[in-house]
């Protein structure tokens, strides 16, 4: 199993849930083998791979590249519960944000269900853009439907594992985001369904190549570091602050060891003085 299957077992949690919620007793528990996220860090997205966007117009992936990042989020619009979570902690984790789709970032989330319509698509962005400001409209939100050879495409290229349950009738999926570059490649995985404020700012940042950075994204990033192992950023500063503190101890012990040396042979060596009555 690959690095980006092994952790994205919590978030295959989360699928599974919604499975087991559903499930009725006399079923069997769904067959999870294969199904997962593995990390293809820097893999092309097929941008030329043809959509329906909401109104039912067929367009290329590649539109809504065009110089920002894309936040990416698989998910599938009749999904009864994870998918609704995943697209709720997106707008939760914008709100914060000094960054804001359609001016810096555009979030394009693409049903896995080939039988999503664009009505269903066009009110899930009505729905969630609406969430996130209710003045701000639907510029920046796109929800695509496809057919399964486009659907296959993108998702084999982001490394995304799913699959249709019949007994459940639901897919069985994990759940994740994914920030390409304004050239389509898959720079971040932000895993499970909430995701911290910090780490999708600093990875639209790092995948816009510090285009929409400010003077203080570019000294937090010199502060955090990416764990594509967790989907988070880590403080660097900590660590060095940490192992410069233990490198510290060491040359103190080190020192006063020599000093103690030096002063116990020069004690040794001092001839003692002798008194007179």
């Amino acid at each position: 199993m690959k690095a980006g299957s092994r952790f994205s077992t919590v978030a295959l949690l989360f699928g599974l849930t919604a499975v087991v919620l559903r499930a009725d007793s006399a079923l069997q528990a769904p067959d999870v083998k294969g199904i997962g996220i593995e990390q293809k860090l820097n893999a092309q997205v097929p941008l030329d791979t043809l959509f329906r966007d909401e109104t039912g117009a067929s367009v290329p992936l590649g539109k809504y590249f065009h110089g920002q990042p894309v936040l990416l989020a698989p998910v599938y619009y009749t999904c009864p519960m994870l998918c609704s979570q995943i697209l709720s902690g997106v707008v939760s984790s914008m709100r914060p944000l000094s960054l804001k789709p359609g001016r810096d970032f555009e979030v394009v989330a693409i049903s896995f269900d080939p039988n999503d319509t664009p009505e269903t698509a066009s009110a899930k962005r009505i729905q969630y853009s609406h969430s996130y400001s209710s003045k701000a409209g639907t510029n920046g939100w796109h929800f695509l439907v496809g057919s399964p050879s486009s659907i296959n495409a993108v998702m084999n290229a982001i490394g995304f594992r799913y699959r249709w349950d019949a007994a459940h009738k639901m897919f069985i999926h994990a759940s994740g985001i994914m920030l390409l570059t304004p050239e389509g490649r898959v720079a971040r995985y932000l895993y499970g369904v909430d995701y911290e404020p910090k780490d999708l700012k600093l990875g639209l940042v790092e995948s816009s190549h510090d285009r929409i950075a400010s003077p203080v994204d570019q000294i937090l990033l010199l502060c955090y570091h990416y764990d594509p192992k967790t989907g988070k950023y880590g403080a660097t500063v900590v660590n060095l602050l940490r192992g410069s503190a233990a490198l510290t101890l060491v040359v103190m012990a080190i020192a006063l060891a020599w000093f103690w040396r030096r002063d116990l042979r020069d004690y040794r060596h001092t001839p003692e003085k002798v008194s007179h009555p």
